[in-house]
């Protein structure tokens, strides 16, 4: 889909990487409907700038490769590139050829600065604050966003990010939020209130404006996020992203959900530059952030195809029914917007015995569909929503029940769940839909997220106890009752 020539875009690089902080240039890392979603660090202010192009100039032997291969600069371009508006005009100038080169139309600037200052100086600068107006052709959008300092509180408050709330009023705090109207009207958010959100909700309505513009029908809507160096949070975006578009199907169809995980991991994070082992030592765990996130962007306003994801169904379908619809017609497996599963509850006769397998609404072959039914007519059944998903040799002794799961919500909770210890997320693994356990259901053709519960802890898992009222149970006559 990309009409982009890799020489002519190596050469835009090579001119204009020395007006980006640390030499980041913009660099295309999702290609979407023909759209070009891309990341950088921030402009690159005077200090920088020159020092830079002065090192580079001294140690490559005379030659400023910020300048090599310059045929197209005149001589007396040449003599006054020293001066401060020559070198802004033809550093900056080249990384707008770039931006327009691969047709970004929206740059979402993240810092919570107009300005980053270090020791009295302005290390770096940003585009809402160019003086000479050089990317005004750009919609920009400021969206300040708390920096990875900030999650050393969410760690310290056991990884609860609901209620934590960032300080706005810190004198190093300059940056306004700013976005066209023409980009709000279509979100139901009131961005007048933006300092009184929690992280999650921030995070939450930034993530669906940064969708809702990728999903415009202009083709030259390609979009950049950047913050400072472009390592924490701006990888936290764009790994959402990915996993958001990646979840309805429009991206990276061929992936499991394994294989996305280290794409995001090894490609968004860490090639990226995100210094991991610095900001586990200082407790700034951003990282782990973007993946317990993943439990508040279930719901339909996350989903670039809310047409197409989920159709109402006429009144009288069955679970059974529904069980054989068509992959178009009930959307995608591995989404994230998938927000329930049923667990099929077994009585092999001993009381306080149970064996539990997921179900996923999802096509099955003949054969399969026969052994479920013939499952569903031999023992009594219940429904309940499905809450976390434990390996075999961990199912608790007689008593105590756990349910698999791929629901990653858990916004309530029930008395009856009780705290031990458990094992951080699990990575969902392919299952072939003929190797069912014994006595089990229809296996998932993917696995299951499991859900950090409770607060968000690590430390925590819910476990519903065996002789708890169930919160939604059916009828035995079950093929006969509507859903």
């Amino acid at each position: 889909e990309s009409t982009v020539q890799v020489g002519k875009l190596q050469d835009l690089i090579n001119r204009s990487k020395m007006a980006r902080c640390r030499g980041r240039f913009v660099c295309p890392v999702i290609l979407y409907k023909g759209k070009h979603i891309c990341r950088s660090a921030t402009l690159a202010g005077w200090g920088e700038l020159y020092g830079r192009t002065g090192y580079n100039y001294i140690f490559s032997g005379g030659s400023d490769d910020a300048w090599a291969d310059a045929e197209d600069i005149s001589e007396e371009d040449s003599a006054l590139r020293n001066a401060d508006s020559q070198l802004f005009d033809k550093v900056r100038g080249h990384d707008i050829k770039l931006l327009r080169y691969l047709s970004v139309r929206y740059i979402c600037d993240l810092m919570v600065e107009n300005k980053k200052v270090k020791f009295g100086l302005n290390v770096t600068s940003s585009e809402k604050v160019d003086k000479a107006q050089r990317y005004a052709d750009f919609t920009l959008l400021s969206i300040p966003y708390p920096g990875c300092e900030f999650f050393k509180e969410y760690k310290d408050r056991d990884y609860t990010a609901e209620g934590l709330i960032f300080n706005w009023k810190q004198d190093y705090v300059d940056a306004p939020l700013s976005i066209p109207v023409s980009l709000t009207q279509s979100l139901n958010i009131d961005w007048s209130e933006y300092q009184s959100w929690d992280l999650v909700q921030q995070t939450q309505n930034y993530l669906k404006l940064l969708i809702s513009i990728i999903n415009s029908d202009e083709d030259d809507s390609g979009l950049l996020v950047h913050c400072i160096s472009g390592w924490d949070r701006t990888p936290l975006f764009i790994s959402l992203l990915r996993l958001s578009l990646w979840a309805d199907g429009l991206i990276h169809t061929s992936l499991e959900p394994s294989e996305i995980l280290y794409l995001t991991v090894a490609y968004d994070w860490f090639l990226f530059g995100h210094m991991l082992a610095d900001r586990l030592s200082k407790g700034e765990e951003i990282f782990f952030f973007c993946f317990n996130f993943l439990k508040h962007m279930t719901s339909e306003e996350f989903s670039a195809v809310k047409s197409q994801r989920r159709k109402s169904l006429p009144p009288g379908f069955t679970l059974e029914e529904i069980c054989m619809l068509k992959q178009r017609d009930r959307g995608s497996t591995t989404s994230l917007s998938s927000d329930f599963s049923l667990g099929m509850e077994s009585s092999p006769g001993a009381a306080g015995s149970f064996t539990y397998e997921a179900v996923e609404l999802m096509p099955a072959g003949a054969q399969a569909q026969a052994a479920w039914r013939k499952s569903c007519a031999s023992s009594p059944q219940a429904m309940l929503w499905s809450r976390a998903q434990q390996s075999e040799d961990r199912l608790p002794s007689t008593g105590m029940v756990e349910v698999k799961s791929s629901s990653s919500s858990s916004s309530t909770h029930s008395d009856n769940f009780l705290r031990i210890g458990s094992s951080p997320l699990e990575v969902p693994r392919s299952r072939s839909a003929d190797h069912s356990l014994p006595g089990s259901s229809v296996s998932t053709d993917f696995g299951s997220w499991q859900m950090v519960t409770g607060c968000g802890s690590i430390q925590e898992q819910a476990i519903l106890s065996a002789d708890a009222s169930l919160p939604c149970s059916l009828p035995d006559e079950f093929p006969s009752t509507c859903l």
